[in-house]
């Protein structure tokens, strides 16, 4: 008998699932079945059937769809990832629903009504690569789609896919991690530029994090002082902590041409550190060593580790920057010790995975520690600068005028280290509250002549141009805070939010501020200003229920209060704020 041939033909093919359906599914079963069975039915289906696609089968959290056409299939995918967005704006407060997707354009098998082969597979092994909220497409799809969808998209490189053979070349659309401010001020391309990931602790002892944690800071600091070289925050490298992921992968989500990555072993007085410098777009290694030194040594190692990463970058390095290193360093291992405890402290309380009396009294008592033990330690005095202007703003532990205390220690941390970039932003914010805002943009501006790539820096400056009227001028400082720390980006997005709040550019406004909630979804400040400008807008009924879910968070907020802290050089802008309130029949 003939053997009978499959049938095949060529096809686009969409793969979709949800993100984190599983731990959605634990926390709470029935509200995700009904909202993810409103999603399929009253979002996902229709679309696709606008847009001429068969929906092939239904899995729970992911759906497969076929098209004829891939210009169809990619702009099935942008209107469904428009429609997630839109669900989303109505789940302030709630578990956010995002979908990732993946397009692939290939010979597909055919068996009834089901379909098979490496067009398929090929596109759901793109979506398990896909960002949140967006779309990672083949090759084979961007040939035929470019130049007639009118959307940008993003070379994602050549990525090893599970059980496909060859590389297969990828393009990307959306996703909250992968996109950037369309003004950067600088992009990586313009010279070398680096992330260090977290070094892993090797010592068997989770208490030790602090420590592995405190030397990559370190490093970080480091070589943020380097003119020349992009250096991403550590709040973005550290997005990564305890994960293992494709270095090739990092370089695109941050934007750098290098990733340092390490481990380190701490036993008694010893100390065993690795570290390895990687090409991020061929994966090669850059350059390699290992450390195994006393505890002392500790401070020696950091600045060969820099320097080792400088040359093989092949940065030319001003003696006056090698200077700078060892100018911020205790010579007191213990005092240095303690420090990396409280700076790993101040790093929960900034995360909300510690708050309160208790908290702060803890953090604030461990830096008067590492002052007593060295009393020329400027870091110290620095962090201890941090957690008095925490308490001012939190009032925690009742302590009295904690707002002239910060400035006392912020003050001794130049005198002792006047080459320390947190030490002059310590300053800065300091005097921001003082409303002194020429002196606070002095200092800001002072931060970054020692550490140019200090995002927090930026964000200084462009929270200063707001408060001096010049919310224009805010953002190119604020675009390049969010592209040397994206992944702390929720802090620059609120003040750009601000900015267009201050200018009347209402829309844009209430757009930041529901991206700043959807990151950080138990800020109140952010609500009462989406607040704001969605009652100048005229939408008075979804400002009501976000001043509800406001409510919900913090009974006792009053944007009186919160306006009244702020320095506003010209009274007129904080009197629209709260106008927007009351023209949407709100409490201020």
């Amino acid at each position: 008998m003939p053997k009978l041939r499959a049938q095949r033909r060529l096809a686009a093919i969409l793969a979709a699932d949800i993100a984190d359906y599983s731990r959605m599914m634990g926390a709470d079963e029935a509200g995700t079945l009904n909202a993810v069975r409103d999603v399929w039915a009253e979002r996902f289906t229709p679309t696709v059937a606008e847009y001429r696609g068969r929906v092939v089968k239904m899995m729970g959290d992911g759906a497969l769809v076929e098209f004829g056409s891939a210009v169809d299939a990619v702009e099935c995918g942008i209107a469904i990832q428009g429609t997630m967005a839109a669900l989303n704006d109505t789940r302030l407060g709630e578990e956010l629903i995002e979908m990732r997707i993946g397009i692939n354009l290939g010979d597909i098998v055919i068996e009834g009504d089901d379909i098979f082969g490496d067009g398929v597979n090929i596109a759901a092994r793109l979506e398990s690569r896909a960002p949140r909220n967006g779309i990672l497409m083949s090759d084979a799809v961007h040939s035929q789609v470019q130049g007639k969808v009118a959307e940008a998209f993003a070379d994602a490189g050549e990525l090893e896919l599970k059980n496909i053979t060859a590389p297969v070349r990828a393009w990307r659309w959306g996703g909250a991690a992968w996109q950037l401010p369309e003004t950067v001020v600088e992009v990586a391309n313009d010279g070398p530029s680096i992330a260090v990931l977290p070094f892993a602790n090797m010592s068997g002892d989770p208490e030790q994090d602090y420590f592995s944690d405190g030397i990559t800071d370190d490093i970080i600091t480091d070589l943020s002082k380097i003119p020349g070289l992009l250096v991403v925050a550590r709040n973005s490298s550290f997005a990564y902590k305890g994960k293992s992921p494709d270095i090739r992968v990092v370089g695109r989500d941050l934007g750098v041409g290098a990733v340092l990555e390490g481990s380190i072993r701490r036993s008694g007085n010893r100390v065993r550190i690795t570290a390895q410098l990687i090409d991020t777009k061929t994966g090669g290694h850059l350059w390699a060593e290992r450390y195994d030194r006393d505890l002392t040594d500790i401070f020696a190692v950091q600045d060969e580790v820099t320097l080792q990463i400088v040359g093989a970058l092949r940065i030319t390095l001003d003696p006056v920057y090698t200077n700078q290193f060892h100018m911020r360093r205790t010579s007191n291992v213990a005092a240095h010790d303690i420090l990396l405890r409280s700076r790993d402290m101040a790093m929960r309380m900034l995360k909300n995975e510690v708050t309160g009396r208790d908290a702060i009294e803890k953090l604030i008592e461990t830096q008067k520690r590492a002052i007593e033990l060295d009393p020329e330690f400027g870091g110290a005095y620095a962090g201890l600068a941090f957690s008095y202007l925490t308490e001012y703003q939190n009032k925690w532990a009742g302590i009295p005028d904690p707002l002239a205390l910060a400035a006392t220690n912020a003050d001794c941390a130049i005198e002792k280290d006047p080459t320390s970039a947190f030490g002059w932003v310590a300053c800065a914010v300091v005097k921001i509250n003082q409303r002194d805002l020429a002196g606070a943009k002095g200092c800001a501006e002072m931060s970054l002549r020692h550490a140019p790539n200090y995002g927090t820096a930026y964000g200084c400056l462009g929270q200063i141009e707001i408060f001096l009227g010049n919310p224009q001028a805010a953002m190119p400082y604020l675009d390049r805070a969010i592209r040397l720390d994206p992944a702390f980006s929720h802090q620059f997005i609120h003040f750009r939010g601000l900015a267009y709040l201050v200018l009347g550019d209402y829309a844009k406004a209430a757009s930041a501020f529901r991206d700043r909630i959807r990151l950080s979804p138990k800020t109140d400040l952010s609500r009462s200003l989406l607040a704001s400008a969605l009652g100048h807008m005229g939408d008075t009924a979804t400002a009501k229920k976000v001043w509800s879910e406001l409510m919900a968070i913090n009974p006792k907020y009053s944007l009186v209060e919160h306006l009244a802290r702020m320095p506003f050089q010209n009274p007129d802008d904080r009197e629209s704020i709260a106008k927007g309130l009351a023209i949407a029949g709100l409490p201020e």
